[in-house]
């Protein structure tokens, strides 16, 4: 029910949690990625699992249709003689996100993109990654823009991981890239938004989704980047590598849903001092 404001005018909630709900599979409130549209917007990878069995369970538990594979690290095809990933993940229930982790220069990126695009079967949606240094597995920025180039050109969809600055983060929007995903910290590092003031900059001048991608370590990671106006959020090692990853994927799914809900709903100024949660006119009663 709701009560009357002071000056008796009844006050209008302009979404309600229900609404939410109904926008989100109406289409209202869905990601979009390029051509691409998503009711999830948990992307999620499928490393470091202790089993095939585990990861389809932690999957399914996490709610993503994101589903990010390292090419250069999972069977999908390349060796018939080995358990396929696609197996336990099949194309028809997630989109497949091949991406280029492990390497360290434009061309082996490149080159892996188009492995992914053979395997399956004229796919054009990729993660780009371009590694500095295996200690830091920092973003080369001057090899992740010349991949960027190339990639757009032959007609490839990129999200692309890069570090979190706005200038970078403009320059791969305006040459075309799908999705910007700077990190919120170093991959598996586990550390969470370590700087979200340049995230919040990246966003304010950003016309395509920008995704944290590496560093959430847990659900209240997950929601800050949401809460901020992120699009979505990717992670692997934070479900992977819990106790139990099976309900720690389950605790993401609902941290990115609050964390969109309380983005969309608007938070309550911040201030430095008190204000009494009860009014000080218009009582009902003297």
């Amino acid at each position: 029910m709701s009560l009357p404001s002071p000056n008796g005018d009844i006050p209008q909630i302009s979404r309600s949690a229900n609404d939410l709900q109904k926008a989100d599979h109406s289409g209202g409130d869905v990601l979009r990625i390029g051509r691409h549209e998503f009711q999830s917007r948990l992307l999620v990878g499928t490393g470091k699992y202790a089993s095939m069995e585990e990861t389809g369970l932690a999957v399914a538990a996490s709610g993503a249709e994101i589903v990010t594979v390292a090419i250069r690290r999972s069977n999908i095809g390349q060796d018939p003689s080995q358990p396929n990933l696609l197996d336990v993940l099949p194309p028809d229930r997630y989109t497949i996100l091949p991406n280029t982790a492990g390497c360290f220069d434009a061309d082996s990126a490149i080159r892996t993109c188009m492995l992914a695009r053979e395997l399956l079967d004229g796919h054009a949606l990729v993660k780009l990654e371009v590694l500095g240094d295996t200690k830091t597995l920092y973003p080369n920025v001057v090899e992740t823009l010349k991949a960027a180039r190339t990639l757009i050109d032959d007609g490839f969809e990129v999200m692309v991981y890069t570090s979190d600055d706005p200038i970078i983060a403009k320059e791969l929007e305006a040459m075309g890239c799908v999705a910007v995903m700077p990190l919120g910290s170093l991959i598996g590092s586990g550390l969470g938004l370590t700087n979200p003031h340049t995230i919040s900059l990246i966003l304010e001048n950003a016309t395509v989704p920008i995704l944290v991608d590496a560093g959430v370590g847990t659900a209240s990671d997950a929601a800050i980047a949401m809460e901020l106006g992120c699009a979505g959020v990717l992670m692997n090692t934070a479900i992977a590598a819990a106790r139990q990853p099976v309900l720690m994927a389950s605790a993401m799914k609902k941290a990115v849903e609050a964390g969109r809900e309380a983005f969309l709903a608007g938070r309550m100024p911040r201030k430095a001092y008190a204000q009494a949660s009860s009014p000080q006119t218009g009582y009902f009663f003297t």
